[in-house]
């Protein structure tokens, strides 16, 4: 355990907190110090806590089933024993900024899965093989908050890191259109089939508030740093249709994209073949290498058989053809709770590392 950085996890008992606790047990760089969760969890072992509750494949292993389950809301209890957190709390937003707020104000980085600050502008919100660039702004949120060494930043909502990947290296042939429909599974709403029935043999055509975060983050991802803000891009102009599956993990998308250069299929291609960003070139621990995989075969990617790429944190891509109406169209897969969530927190945590942003207290 020597030389690593201690981690908290708060929001530890839902189920991206489990996940959390599943990468973090034997990670190279951070060991779990401290586990929050709301009242009702305080003062459980962490075993007793998630009783019943439990959705990894794995069990819960001794070492961290008998950790004491602290209250999140016990912001300097916590914060004596972290160098820093994991959010993934299931509370309003206004109470989750506000919670956020007081850990990094208590010298505490805050590596959020949670959408509260996704669009406050001194909030870095990143995908670390896209826009590490955004990190800069911390400085300028260091100010407003007053602090030397506490901040936030936000991973992007799970539905947009199927395709956002698989798009970001075409930009370079001026992306004008996309139009994306995402098929999400109930993983990305905290459920299991035990716990929501309904969608046994059952697709809803709805979630709440998905289409325009699908629609938005991307162009803020995409965003420039400007007089200590992150400015969203104007293009694409980006369209969704957002769908909740009858699968456990995965979230899988249609994309159709018109460019103002067309490139020709190999290209596109090649350059998802080719990409090789800075998570990847540094071979930190949760980057998955290739980062991308495209698929020849005209059946895949499938989310049962496709999904765990990387270990959950790769993107699968397949069926590059052109389209009758935009230049082309492809499908694309992430995993949601790996990549989609916990395991984007903490290849950002190991990012922030990476660049000096993330020290030992």
């Amino acid at each position: 355990m020597a030389n690593k950085m201690r981690a908290g996890i708060v929001g530890a008992t839902g189920m991206v907190g489990q996940r959390f606790v599943s990468l973090l047990e034997n990670h190279p760089l951070f060991e779990i110090s401290a586990l929050a969760a709301s009242k009702h969890s305080a003062g459980k072992t962490y075993a007793e806590a998630v009783e019943g509750r439990w959705t990894l494949p794995l069990p819960v292993s001794d070492a961290i089933g008998t950790m004491t389950v602290l209250d999140a809301s016990s912001v300097d209890e916590l914060a004596g024993r972290v160098d820093f957190v994991f959010c993934a709390v299931d509370m309003p937003k206004d109470e989750i900024r506000s919670l956020e707020e007081r850990y990094a104000r208590a010298e505490t980085p805050v590596v959020s899965n949670n959408s509260a600050h996704r669009k406050t502008p001194d909030v870095p919100m990143v995908i670390p093989e896209i826009n590490a660039a955004h990190f800069r702004v911390i400085k300028d949120q260091r100010e407003r908050l007053g602090t030397s060494r506490g901040f936030i930043t936000v991973k992007p909502n799970c539905s947009i890191q199927s395709y956002v990947p698989a798009l970001h290296p075409l930009r370079s042939y001026g992306i004008e259109k996309v139009v994306v429909s995402t098929y999400q599974a109930i993983s990305g709403a905290g459920k299991t089939f035990d716990r929501w029935p309904d969608m046994v043999d059952n697709v809803i055509p709805y979630i709440g508030g998905e289409e325009e975060k699908s629609e938005e983050e991307p162009l803020r991802i995409w965003g420039t740093v400007r007089d200590g803000k992150i400015e969203s891009s104007e293009s694409p102009l980006i369209t969704s249709q957002c769908i909740r599956v009858p699968v456990t993990d995965g979230h899988l998308a249609t994309v159709f994209v018109s460019f103002s250069n067309k490139p020709s299929a190999e290209a596109i291609i090649d350059a998802w073949r080719s990409f090789e960003p800075n998570p990847q070139k540094k071979r930190l621990p949760s980057a998955p290498v290739p980062f991308l995989r495209y698929f020849e075969e005209p059946d895949r990617p499938q989310t049962r058989l496709d999904r765990d790429f990387g270990n959950g944190m790769g993107i699968t891509i397949g069926r590059l053809r052109e389209d009758r109406i935009f230049d082309y169209r492809f499908v694309c897969l992430s995993h949601n709770t790996l990549r989609g969530a916990a395991g984007g927190g903490v290849l950002m945590a190991e990012n922030l590392v990476s660049e000096g942003y993330l020290t030992a207290k």
